[in-house]
C-alpha cells in the first residue's frame, strides 16, 4: 500500500521532508498558512494535496512549524489523529511538548513521537526544500511516551529517507542542543547585532573587510529569525545556563589577553583546537 504522509509546515524542514517521501513514493498532503507556499509546493513537486481535510487519511503527520505556534497548530491538526495515525514534530525544543500532545490529542497522545531533524540551514522557506537535506544526517528522537509501535514507524520513516536515527530523553535532548546548537546561533546573532550597531562608517569598513572567519561564524545568522526567537524562549533556562557557563570561558580568555598571558591563551586556544579537530575527524565519512 501506499504510505500517506501529511506535512503541515512547508517551510525548509516540512518541505524538505515533503519532497524526500514524495520521492520515495509516499503520497503527500501539504498544508500551509501561506498560499504562495502550497502554490510552490506543489510546482516544486513535493506534495500531490493541499487539501486540510485530507490530513485524516494519512497514516504519516509531521508538523514542522515554529515551536510558540505547536500548541495552536496540535489542537488544528487533533481532529485528524486516530489510533493509526502516527503524528511527529520537527522542532528543535522537545521537554513541552508531550504535555501539548496529552493536552490537544488526549486519548491518543501516545500517537505523537517527539523528533528533532538536525539538518537545518541558513536558509528558510519551500524555496530552500531539498529532498537530500535530511540523508546521513542526525534525527533525535524523544519516544518516552510514545507508543512503542508508534516511534517505530517514525524510526522507519526518518531511515527510508536516510537519515541515521537515535533516542534522547527530552530533558538531556534540551540542555545539550542549548550548547551546541542554540548557543551558537544566539552568538553568531550578537556578533552581527554588534557590527550593525556600530557608526555607519566603521561598519562599512568592517563589513568590507570582512573575510572567511566572519563568513563561517556568522553564517547561522541567516537563519530564520521567527523560529530561533521561539527556540530562545521556549529552552530559556538551559539557554541561560548555556550564557552563563560560556561567559565564564569568555572571562579566563579576557583575563588572559588582559595580563598578557600568552601561555594561558595557547593552554586554552590549542586544548579547544584538539578537541574540535577530534570531533571533526569522527564526521569524516
Amino acid at each position: 500500500m501506499t504510505l500517506r504522509v501529511g506535512a503541515v509546515g512547508l517551510g525548509l524542514i516540512g518541505g524538505s521532508f515533503a519532497l524526500a517521501m514524495r520521492r520515495r513514493g509516499a503520497r503527500v498532503c501539504g498544508v500551509s498558512r501561506s498560499p504562495q507556499t502550497t502554490a510552490l509546493a506543489k510546482k516544486l513537486g513535493a506534495i500531490d494535496d493541499d487539501r486540510a481535510e485530507s490530513l485524516r487519511e494519512c497514516d504519516l503527520i509531521f508538523i514542522a512549524v515554529p515551536v510558540r505556534a505547536a500548541d495552536s497548530v496540535f489542537a488544528q491538526v487533533s481532529a485528524c489523529v486516530s489510533p493509526r495515525t502516527v503524528v511527529m514534530d520537527g522542532g528543535s525544543v522537545k521537554a513541552p511538548l508531550p504535555d501539548l500532545a496529552r493536552k490537544n490529542f488526549g486519548a491518543n497522545a501516545g500517537r505523537f513521537v517527539p523528533c528533532h531533524p538536525v539538518a537545518g540551514a541558513e536558509k528558510s522557506g519551500m524555496a530552500a526544500a531539498r529532498a537530500d537535506l535530511f540523508e546521513g544526517r542526525e534525527v533525535v528522537l524523544c519516544p518516552a511516551e510514545s507508543d512503542a509501535d508508534a516511534a517505530e514507524t517514525a524510526r522507519d520513516a526518518w531511515r527510508r529517507i536516510g537519515a541515521r536515527v537515535s533516542d534522547m530523553d527530552a530533558e538531556e535532548h534540551d540542555r545539550v542542543f542549548a550548547m551546541v546548537s542554540h548557543l551558537p546561533h544566539l552568538l553568531s546573532y550578537a556578533l552581527v547585532n554588534q557590527i550593525d550597531e556600530s557608526p555607519a562608517r566603521v561598519r562599512e569598513l568592517m563589513l568590507r573587510h570582512a573575510a572567511g572567519g566572519f563568513r563561517d561564524f556568522t553564517r547561522i545568522a541567516g537563519s530564520h529569525p521567527e523560529m530561533w526567537r521561539d527556540i530562545c524562549l521556549d529552552n530559556r533556562e538551559n539557554l541561560l545556563s548555556a550564557i552563563a557557563g560560556y561567559r565564564l570561558a569568555l572571562d579566563k580568555l579576557e583575563s588572559a589577553a588582559r595580563n598578557g598571558d600568552g601561555g594561558a591563551l595557547f593552554e586554552k586556544f590549542d586544548a579547544a583546537r584538539t578537541l574540535r579537530n577530534k570531533w571533526a575527524e569522527k564526521l569524516k565519512p
